[in-house]
């Protein structure tokens, strides 16, 4: 009779076990799959994401992939071939997701990809190498005009926010340095840091991670970083200019509407949680959430902004 009353005592008891786990968890490891190589921003930040949903789901794991390659376009070319299952994450970049499908060289177009949350900003940064005789805006300036096309920079993917900010400079400074792609910031740094290209159009974060190797020059934001309180902005030089790069996660097509906002409702948690908030202060972060719900009037916005940039900036169809 004791060991009866036990057993319906632990039956009892089960619901309310359940109850008490995190809200929306997946029952299964995630598999979170990322369009660039390892060591560039989307690495960092699905790192940080990790270590978050590994504390608020315990039981699961999350299991990052890489497919890099072609400025993330092999990746989203292939993401509606991944199972439906809510299990299977995507991550998914802005303008790139619409600058690539515009220039006509991929094998995907902007409506392929459907983002669930977009969870950070990262500001453009102008940063030369440690040992480059270039040590201010002034003096980066006065040497792009002086040797027209002379000056290399490196960045992330062809038709990205950073070629697309490459090009930006160029045309509200009138100078002309070349644009070098890499296939992912990580790629990209060895050259920079070997100064075997004369600096790079990248993210805050890169220069913040390279502090002391890196010298940075002119920043993309609305107020000066806190992080780098010499660094001017290119509002204070004179260009309305405060932009960068957005990251999110994209689902396959198949994943149902409830599963698509498990995900978006997840991850905004994780975007609220203290600890990646202090993860993403510390790498240059810029934080937003944009989940399910905003999801339509925002991709319509930055798709319409992105268009009209791609025209101006020449990366339309030739």
């Amino acid at each position: 009779m004791k060991r009866l009353i036990a057993t319906l005592a632990l039956a009892a008891l089960a619901p309310l076990a359940q109850a008490q786990a995190p809200q929306g968890c997946p029952e299964k490891n995630v598999l979170y799959w990322q369009a660039f190589p390892p060591g560039g921003e989307s690495d960092l930040s699905a790192r940080h994401q990790q270590i978050v949903l590994k504390k608020r789901c315990a039981a699961i794991d999350t299991i990052i992939q890489y497919k890099a390659g072609a400025g993330g376009a092999l990746m989203w070319t292939q993401i509606n071939q991944l199972p439906g299952d809510g299990l299977n994450v995507v991550g998914v970049n802005l303008p790139h997701i619409v600058f690539q499908p515009i220039e006509g060289q991929v094998q995907y177009k902007t409506q392929d990809i459907t983002p669930v949350f977009w969870f950070h900003y990262t500001p453009d940064i102008l940063v030369v190498p440690e040992q480059s005789p270039i040590k201010s805006w002034a003096d980066f300036l006065a040497t792009a005009k002086a040797s027209p096309g002379k000056l290399s920079l490196g960045g992330s993917g062809l038709n990205s926010a950073n070629h697309a900010a490459h090009e930006r400079m160029n045309a509200a400074f009138g100078i002309k340095t070349v644009y070098v792609p890499f296939k992912g910031t990580g790629d990209m740094a060895t050259s920079v840091l070997g100064a075997q290209v004369d600096g790079a159009m990248t993210y805050t974060p890169f220069a913040i991670a390279n502090k002391g190797r890196v010298r940075p020059l002119a920043v993309a934001m609305d107020k000066r970083h806190p992080l780098m309180p010499d660094v001017p902005t290119f509002k204070e030089l004179g260009v309305n200019w405060v932009d960068g790069a957005y990251r999110g996660i994209g689902v396959p097509k198949s994943t149902p509407p409830e599963a698509r906002k498990r995900l978006s409702d997840l991850w905004a948690a994780l975007n609220n949680d203290p600890e990646m908030k202090e993860l993403a202060a510390k790498a240059g972060f810029e934080l937003v959430n944009v989940g399910a719900d905003q999801m339509d009037a925002f991709m319509a916005e930055k798709v319409k902004l992105y268009t009209e940039g791609a025209a101006r900036l020449g990366l339309g169809k030739k």
